[in-house]
């Protein structure tokens, strides 16, 4: 069967059941937007700044236009600076190292734990050095990196950190509190995929700093305080109303998607049990399962998704390429096999369909197909 004709049956992501659920409070709040045509900074942004740092638990949530503004606005706030490093991890989305880039920053790049995913803080220590500014942990897939024992290491040597919490929308740490609340910094995306997602683009700002919250808000509108008066260069990066409305009426479901997700992603693991692939592990209502990845050893990978593909389940690749071996990152001099456990996942991930409208016949269907080719 083509692979180009194929009707998806079961779909990676489906946005259209989510939206289908709240389609009247998203027109009628659009229509409230358009009448009024206040379009950016508006009370929507206001409100749903507040409302998402209520929802997380910090002082202050700064709404801006993406996930990847969000940690370049971060970075920025903390005066990081050509010469300096950020360590981070190089199995996670481009944007997490694209903002390091930006500020003319170098990554220096960990490699993570495999069986979270996550950052291996076992590693941080020892890639501290003078020029070491910030770390970022990336909260990967919904679950969230080791954060105490980060925290405590950022502490000896007087280095902030910076959640990428662009997958953990309302998680949980092992510090108690939500992702985005432990550094001095937590970064989210709103992408329209994402367990809160906009209708487009969208991100925020977490922090607990009132004046790391203040330049923020000034950083994402052009460096300005007062209209047309500009002390600092800032960003175009500011949210939009038609966004922060939409968001304000998902964060009400968040709570309640988010525990289907951990239903779903609990019945793929007891179905798949003894199939012989690597399910991931569930550290329970911490995780928020924004991707469910399995692991498909033997080089079978590729081969596995063309077949669920031709079977009319929708899988994907989070993510193919570590961003140490990406062609715009060859730069920084990494070559393949400095990050073994990093380069081993890359190659054997896939995602399989994840979103709260999931029905159990779609998971029994999911799983049956990823059965059926492991026991070829």
């Amino acid at each position: 069967m083509s692979l180009t004709t194929t009707k998806v049956q079961v779909p990676l992501v489906d946005l259209r059941a989510n939206h289908r659920a709240i389609r009247d409070e998203v027109r009628a709040a659009i229509d409230e937007i358009l009448e009024g045509m206040q379009l950016t900074i508006g009370p929507n942004v206001k409100a749903f700044d507040q409302e998402w740092a209520a929802y997380c638990g910090t002082k202050h949530a700064v709404g801006v236009g993406s996930g990847t503004d969000a940690l370049q606005l971060a970075i920025r706030a903390l005066g990081i600076a050509p010469g300096d490093e950020v360590i981070t991890v190089s199995f996670s989305f481009f944007a997490t190292a694209e903002a390091v880039f930006y500020s003319g920053a170098r990554p220096i790049f960990v490699d993570i734990d495999e069986r979270t995913y996550c950052i291996d803080v076992a590693q941080v220590a020892d890639r501290i050095t003078p020029r070491t500014k910030a770390i970022i942990p990336v909260h990967l897939y919904g679950r969230t990196a080791e954060m105490k024992r980060l925290l405590a290491i950022a502490r000896d040597h007087s280095v902030a950190v910076i959640e990428d919490a662009a997958q953990a929308h309302g998680a949980r740490m092992d510090t108690g509190g939500k992702a985005g609340t432990a550094g001095r910094l937590g970064c989210f995306s709103f992408y329209c995929s994402k367990n809160l997602g906009a209708y487009g683009e969208a991100g925020s700002i977490t922090t607990n700093d009132d004046d790391l919250a203040e330049a923020l808000r000034q950083l994402r509108e052009h460096g300005q305080v007062t209209r047309y008066y500009h002390p600092i260069v800032g960003y175009n990066a500011r949210l939009d109303e038609i966004q922060a409305a939409v968001l304000r009426i998902k964060l009400r479901h968040l709570d309640g998607w988010n525990a289907k997700r951990r239903a779903a992603a609990r019945k793929y693991n007891a179905l798949l049990s003894g199939s012989g692939v690597v399910t991931p592990e569930d550290p329970g209502d911490s995780h928020v399962w924004h991707v469910y990845a399995i692991r498909v050893p033997g080089g079978e990978r590729d081969a596995m998704k063309e077949f669920l593909w031709e079977r009319g389940i929708g899988a994907g690749i989070h993510y193919p390429v570590p961003i140490h071996l990406q062609e715009a990152a060859q730069f920084l001099g990494y070559r393949s096999g400095e990050l073994p456990a990093t380069e081993r996942v890359a190659g054997e991930v896939l995602s399989l369909p994840m979103y709260p409208e999931l029905t159990d016949e779609q998971i029994e269907h999911v799983a049956d197909g990823v059965k059926a080719f492991m026991a070829r």
